[in-house]
């Protein structure tokens, strides 16, 4: 086993503590390891974004925008589809696997020092930080891992923060009324630190109001502050406080993603003063921005779509958007869920999009049993099990019955990843055999005369 596989290894083994330590949230494990190394967390400009849905998305795009300028800019996000060095970035780079080598290393002899024992989400965000400052970044824009009040990634001292959106999820974590969640996300609210608020359900924006005002935090809120108009088929304009931008392009599909664009471009127009962009740069960035296994659709025969909705108001978003790109066509549904999500309203939504649905089992400890789910499919509707998600999704492909309906992957990010790679490799199979295929017939015929 190479190191960095042990590496990986001892990282992941501490998620055996995430169940204890997690009834115990607390921002000290997390403030004391990085005081270790002399909180490499106040070296940059951190742009900081929480949300129930949507904040992944935001936050690359804050980052696209600000690299399109020419600024060195990291992004922290989780989890990852599938490499692990997806979660932390320079620039359009991944931090290289020597990189996490050395910073597992070197953060788990200083806690084991100092007896402090953090985890599996703790020990990453301190080795991103690290990453960070030592590779001199002029910003960082961190995603919240859950909530945001007592979030790992709370200990930084933002210029600007973010909430897209609230909903329910993580309810045993952070409660089952929106005022109690938005209470939780509103905790990344600093004082005198501006916030932008996206599109947010009356009884989180009373919440989210409340904080912002105790804390004297400037407010920058959706449809009052700044706004987008659609420009069909893929373009729209951006109306905020200072800038007015037209005919903008973003590199995302779904029209949910445009007005994730609109919260990007606020915060931007913030951060605007310490780290200033041009329009062209907004161009380009929104342009060029990408979001793997986010209403990614992956085109040819038949076309799949993977996204990584977990929780009933993304997948509300998320049939939204199916039924504006197949029109009336039904799609081929595999599912899989988190045991402790929303799946049952999950599958009901996507279910009405459907025509047949085939359940696995999430690639997590987490992941709910496949024949749990069956139950909440809808009478009718034919439903098959296949445990492995790689084995479910081959099937579906080289279905010839309906072999050019489309198919969607959605109920997690762990499924979409598992099941990513598998969809890419059989397109570059296809595109392989074509290619002999039309070489070979070539040949067949011989020469011209």
């Amino acid at each position: 086993m190479n190191a960095y596989r042990k590496s990986l290894d001892l990282i992941f083994n501490l998620s055996g503590r995430e169940t204890d330590l997690r009834h115990d949230l607390r921002l000290e494990r997390v403030s004391a390891a990085l005081a270790l190394f002399d909180n490499p967390q106040h070296r940059f400009c951190v742009c900081h974004v929480a949300g129930t849905n949507g904040k992944g998305s935001t936050a690359a795009m804050i980052h696209a925008v600000l690299s399109a300028q020419g600024h060195r800019v990291g992004l922290y996000t989780s989890p990852h589809l599938e490499a692990f060095t997806e979660r932390i970035r320079v620039g359009r780079r991944p931090i290289p696997q020597a990189a996490v080598t050395s910073l597992v290393r070197e953060v788990a002899e200083k806690t084991r020092q100092a007896s402090i024992a953090l985890t599996f989400f703790e020990f990453v965000t301190v080795m991103a930080f690290l990453h960070f400052a030592r590779q001199e970044v002029d910003a960082a824009v961190v995603e919240v891992g859950l909530g945001g009040r007592l979030d790992a990634t709370n200990v930084v001292r933002p210029s600007v923060c973010v909430v897209t959106t609230i909903s329910r999820d993580h309810e045993r974590f952070l409660g089952t009324r929106i005022g109690d969640i938005a209470r939780e996300k509103g905790g990344i609210i600093k004082t005198g630190v501006p916030v932008v608020f996206g599109a947010l359900p009356p009884a989180a924006k009373r919440m989210l109001h409340r904080i912002a005002r105790e804390r004297e935090a400037p407010i920058r809120e959706w449809r009052k502050d700044f706004s987008v108009v659609l420009r069909l088929p893929d373009r729209f304009d951006y109306h905020g406080r200072e800038w007015r931008l037209e005919g903008l392009r973003l590199g995302l599909r779904g029209e949910y993603q445009r007005h994730n664009a609109g919260v990007a471009l606020a915060a931007l127009e913030i951060l605007n003063a310490v780290l200033p962009v041009s329009a062209k740069a907004v161009r380009r960035g929104l342009a060029s921005v990408r979001w793997p296994g986010r209403f990614e659709l992956l085109p040819g025969i038949p076309p799949v779509l993977l996204d990584g909705a977990h929780n009933p108001g993304g997948v509300e978003t998320l049939v939204d958007e199916v039924r504006g790109l197949f029109g009336d066509r039904k799609v081929r549904l595999l599912f899989a869920s988190m045991g402790d999500k929303g799946w049952r309203s999950m599958l009901r939504a996507l279910c009405a999009v459907s025509r047949e649905v085939v359940l696995t089992r999430n690639p997590s400890p987490r992941g709910a049993a496949p024949e749990a789910l069956r139950a909440a499919v809808p009478r009718g509707l034919p439903v098959t099990v296949t445990e492995d998600p790689a084995e479910a999704i081959a099937r579906l492909m080289k279905d010839r019955r309906r072999h050019d309906d489309p198919i969607l992957v959605a109920g997690s990010l762990y499924l979409v990843g598992a099941v990513r790679a598998v969809v890419l490799r059989r397109r570059r199979d296809q595109a392989a055999a074509t290619v002999t295929r039309d070489n070979a017939s070539a040949a067949g015929r011989g020469p011209r005369r």
